[in-house]
This record gives C-alpha cells, sequence and structure tokens, in this order.
C-alpha cells in the first residue's frame, strides 16, 4: 500500500500519538500560529484515550472550523496515511480572510519528523489541489511559508507554486487548483 489522503480516522490512533510526540518534541505547541500547534495545547491530554481521540477524529473530520482572529473559516482536514500509520496531515481552508491572505493561505500542511525528506509533503501537496478545485471551486490557493523553510519551499514550488511577494518572514505563493 501506498500513502493516500484519509479523512481523520480512529484507526491510526497509536501512529498518530507517536507522531504528535515528535512534534512536541519540535516545540510546535509553541507555536501561536500553527494550526497544528494549538491542537497540541487543546487536544494532548485527551488523545491518549480511545473517547478523547474519537471526539478530536470527529472535530477535525469533515468540514470544521479555522478560528482566525478577523473571524472564523471553514476548513477540511485531511490526513496523509499509508495503512493505519499516520505520516502527515493537510489542511485546505475555503476561503481566504485578510489575516490568511497575508500570513496563513489557503493550505496548510505538515509532516511528522520521521517521515521527512521522503516526498509526502509534495504528494499531499499535489492530491489535495483536485479537492480544493472540484470540491471548493477554488481555482488557485495560496501557500505561504517561512522564508527560512527552503523544504516547504521546494514543496510548493514543485507543485506548481507561482512566487508572489514576500510579507516579513512568509513568502507567498499561488498554485492553480
Amino acid at each position: 500500500m501506498s500513502p493516500q489522503l484519509s479523512a481523520p480516522t480512529v484507526r491510526a490512533h497509536d501512529s498518530f500519538l507517536a507522531a504528535m510526540a515528535e512534534f512536541r518534541a519540535e516545540g510546535v505547541h509553541r507555536s501561536p500560529h500553527s494550526g497544528l500547534g494549538r491542537e497540541l495545547r487543546t487536544w494532548h491530554t485527551r488523545w491518549p484515550s480511545a473517547e478523547g481521540f474519537a471526539a478530536y477524529v470527529q472535530e477535525v473530520g469533515g468540514v470544521s472550523s479555522d478560528e482566525r482572529v478577523d473571524g472564523p473559516v471553514p476548513m477540511s482536514t485531511f490526513w496523509w496515511v499509508d495503512g493505519d500509520t499516520y505520516l502527515g496531515r493537510i489542511t485546505v481552508r475555503h476561503r481566504l480572510t485578510p489575516s490568511l491572505r497575508e500570513f496563513g493561505g489557503h493550505i496548510g500542511y505538515a509532516v511528522r519528523p520521521t517521515a521527512r525528506r521522503q516526498g509526502h509533503a509534495t504528494a499531499m501537496l499535489r492530491a489535495v489541489l483536485p479537492h480544493a478545485h472540484q470540491r471548493l471551486g477554488l481555482d488557485r490557493v495560496l501557500v505561504t511559508c517561512d522564508d527560512t523553510n527552503t523544504g516547504s519551499r521546494r514543496v510548493i514550488e514543485e507543485c506548481g507554486g507561482v512566487f508572489e511577494d514576500r510579507r516579513q518572514e512568509k513568502l507567498r505563493y499561488w498554485i492553480s487548483a
């Protein structure tokens, strides 16, 4: 079996917990602007129990809400899994607010540290673009990354990202969906 996009699933519980421990060890939970960091702060004590994890999967599955300073935005979350092994996640915000237009974009992704540099981020981003176009009607999507994140910059460019500009520490790219 090869990795693929999946709706969040309780079948990946053990692997998900191991991945979140990797992200915590990296300090992602301290990042004030990261959706994954926010989830690490909010859910980490509930994830270990089957009931807590099921509640989390139910909350992030389907269409959830990304709470922004300038208002909530509908968001779809997909996991990148190989069988029951959680490798990463990608989120698609259905529209942009002014703050997302500046710094967050339509799409955010994270690959667990032990699965990086294996092509997963590029494959995830390519796989989610049809969803953005066909289901959400987006002709193009904004994807941003930190100016110091050369790996993410390469992923975006490999997926057709066209550089628009740099705003503070963020590079902004548009990708035709």
